[in-house]
């Protein structure tokens, strides 16, 4: 069998070995999802994949498959469900499925567990799945499971946002489609990239409420909620190193360190 941290591509005795070893499991959950006419749907899926990838190599851990589908995309930080192509889940049903996922892992041996979550409407359903997993299981059999749950934005280092936003950081939210996954796609998958065909048609100024049965004109046509412009792989790469080293101090701060599997 090939070296490899992703569980899927193991047999599985190589999996319950790994797990017995006390091997941190990430599952990283995206979605699909328009990101303008630059990039491909699979962004929010692609990155936090990738990052959970870079870390399991650095303390033994094992990458789960991916759950490409997430939570109703909103106008206000992914565009909403009116774009071609973008495939999402109830709030109910993504929240079951990570919850049937963990509750898997966790009947396998899985102690140390890492939501790795790339896509913001996650965010909610994300928590009620691991609170559904540890009623499912019982607080009192749970002793022992630790389960961690992180937005890959949020571990970068506020110094890179501003020399990445000499101007100002426009927030997370509308940096949908803009620089900061731009960049990283950039680093990570050049090919699903074609900057030539971005429009910077943005920002999105959003009133302070929600619409519903109407549509929300604001969202620019091109679907990017910011702007591409100053986007570069050398961004991306700064991104993906704040990211990578946070989480790496998290699990190191969060799971025994005596307790990884094998490089």
């Amino acid at each position: 069998m090939i070296e490899t941290v992703l569980f899927a591509e193991l047999a599985w005795p190589q999996v319950a070995s790994r797990i017995a070893a006390g091997a941190p499991i990430f599952l990283p959950i995206g979605a699909t999802e328009q990101h303008g006419r630059h990039m491909a749907m699979n962004v929010d899926a692609v990155l936090p994949t990738a990052i959970a990838e870079r870390v399991a190599r650095r303390v033994g851990g094992l990458v789960a498959p991916t759950i490409p589908y997430g939570n109703r995309s909103q106008p206000k930080t992914g565009g909403g469900r009116a774009f071609p192509g973008t495939l999402d889940l109830t709030a109910a049903t993504f929240s079951a499925v990570v919850r049937d996922v963990l509750l898997g892992l966790f009947r396998h041996g899985a102690q140390r567990i890492v939501v790795l979550n790339g896509h913001y409407e996650n965010i909610s359903p994300a928590i009620e799945a691991i609170e559904l997993a540890f009623d499912a299981i019982g607080r009192d059999r749970a002793d022992g499971l630790i389960v961690l749950r992180l937005d890959h934005w949020d571990l970068i280092a506020p110094g890179t946002i501003d020399r990445m936003f000499p101007d100002g950081y426009p927030g997370i939210e509308l940096e949908h489609a803009s620089v900061i996954e731009t960049s990283m796609m950039l680093a990570l998958r050049p090919e699903l990239v074609d900057l030539a065909a971005a429009v910077d048609d943005g920002p999105a100024e959003f009133v302070r409420w929600e619409r519903y049965g109407a549509p929300t004109p604001e969202v620019p046509a091109s679907g990017v909620l910011s702007m591409t412009k100053g986007a570069s792989a050398e961004k991306g790469e700064w991104l993906l190193h704040d990211i990578v080293e946070a989480l790496v101090a998290a699990i190191e701060r969060e799971f025994a360190s005596n307790q990884r599997g094998p490089a």
